[in-house]
């Protein structure tokens, strides 16, 4: 059965799955990307598989929302193929929730690729402007955003910096300035009807996030890839008040787990009556889960 928001306490936004269910090892380049965010996050970190991932959750009674990242133009790497991870979340459908991921540069294939995916049943799609090197905004991956919109799913976008080729030499040709939220202001405008995560605390450009959520009825922000120890001030303000229904609880597993994120937001001064919207009701709503759709 479906991933039921009264019986989960807490639905994970944000997570990655990064090996294939054979195991099969890492490509050089992959591999080397792979270590430079374990350092950049501090030390080793899990590479699941999709059914890694399930067990990790539901021993937790917890959901989570699933994907890869294909960038193979932008960095090089070679993703896992939405066709495996949708069928290996199919095995756990109380607790996963697969998005998918196609790197803009494909074009009309990867347009193709956008509607066979919708078709297979994906909840939403994850883009990541800084590895996939490219500009949010540009109207030429605007057909990839019909696609998303007409189907009513939700695109999540990475923003602010990544621990993605951080400490690399050149940054692993990485490039921050792709992952400007104010990028995402013009996308939520053209696209009225299509719900937009912006994913991450977005260093340096947190106001800016706070601003286009604020500002779009469309937008919402996870908190992933950071310890809530670390949030700046004005965040915690803002999820304590005018974005209390537009903020989800994401943790970037492996690179965070849930159990040290939720640790640390407990320890946050968030009020009680909106830890449970952070946690689940938020996520439930936008994704559209159970009786709170």
């Amino acid at each position: 059965m479906p991933v039921d928001p009264e019986v989960v306490v807490a639905i994970d936004m944000h997570t990655h799955v990064q090996r294939r269910a054979d195991g099969a090892p890492l490509d050089e380049t992959s591999r080397a990307f792979a270590d430079a965010a374990a350092r950049y996050f501090g030390g080793q970190v899990d590479e699941p598989t999709v059914a890694d991932l399930a067990e990790h959750y539901r021993a937790r009674d917890m959901a989570a929302v699933l994907f890869t990242v294909d960038s193979g133009a932008g960095s090089g790497q070679s993703g896992i193929p939405n066709d495996e991870v949708i069928d290996a979340a199919a095995e756990h459908p109380d607790v996963l929730i697969p998005f998918a991921s196609v790197d803009p540069h494909k074009g009309v294939l990867g347009v193709r690729e956008v509607r066979s995916c919708i078709e297979r049943g994906v909840r939403g799609f994850k883009f990541h402007p800084n590895t996939q090197a490219f500009w949010p905004n540009d109207h030429v991956h605007y057909p990839m955003y019909e696609e998303i919109a007409a189907a009513g799913l939700v695109a999540l976008f990475h923003s602010g910096q990544t621990g993605i080729g951080a400490g690399m030499p050149g940054g692993g040709g990485i490039r921050l300035k792709y992952s400007n939220p104010m990028l995402l202001d013009d996308v939520a405008a053209d696209f009225p009807d299509m719900d937009l995560v912006i994913a991450h605390p977005s260093f340096p450009w947190q106001e800016e996030a706070l601003a286009v959520a604020t500002h779009k009825p469309n937008v919402y922000i996870d908190l992933s890839g950071w310890s809530p120890k670390y949030f700046p001030e004005i965040l915690v303000r803002y999820v304590n008040g005018p974005l209390k229904h537009k903020v989800l609880f994401g943790s970037d597993y492996p690179m965070i787990t849930p159990d040290r994120w939720l640790a640390d937001f407990a320890a946050l001064a968030i009020r009680d009556e909106v830890r449970p919207l952070v946690l689940k009701d938020n996520a439930a709503r936008l994704l559209k889960l159970g009786r709170t759709a």
